[in-house]
């Protein structure tokens, strides 16, 4: 059974520490998806497998809302910058590497869900 609180709490901590770690580009990010899915994988406990669960959906639903984001914001300014054209070329590429970057945050949510299941069983 899905503890969806404890992916939306898993998502918030994701999405709020991306924001200030795009001060760090790479580590920011990397942290960020540690950081949340730990937090989903310790309030939805239950064993390892729960806990990875948990974190790959946290780390699934944020990677679904930046590539979302992040598409539409480059079909925008390709539309501006290079007419109709250049809107869907701009976002389809940010969407076919926001599909890449959702699975790498997926499955670094998941590993970090894991721990923090781990932990909560203390």
């Amino acid at each position: 059974m899905t503890d969806w609180r404890a992916v939306a709490w898993g998502a918030a901590v994701f999405l709020v520490v991306a924001a200030f770690g795009t001060a760090i580009p790479v580590v920011g990010q990397v942290g960020a998806g540690l950081l949340g899915g730990a937090v989903a994988g310790y309030l939805a406990g239950g064993g390892l497998a729960s806990g990875a669960y948990h974190g790959l959906l946290a780390g699934s639903v944020t990677g679904v809302a930046y590539t979302l984001l992040f598409a539409l914001l480059g079909g925008v300014f390709g539309l501006i910058g290079g007419g109709p054209l250049g809107g869907l070329l701009g976002g389809a590429g940010v969407l076919v590497l926001g599909v890449v970057l959702t699975v790498l945050f997926a499955l670094e949510s998941a590993v970090a869900g894991a721990v923090g299941a781990l932990l909560a069983e203390d």
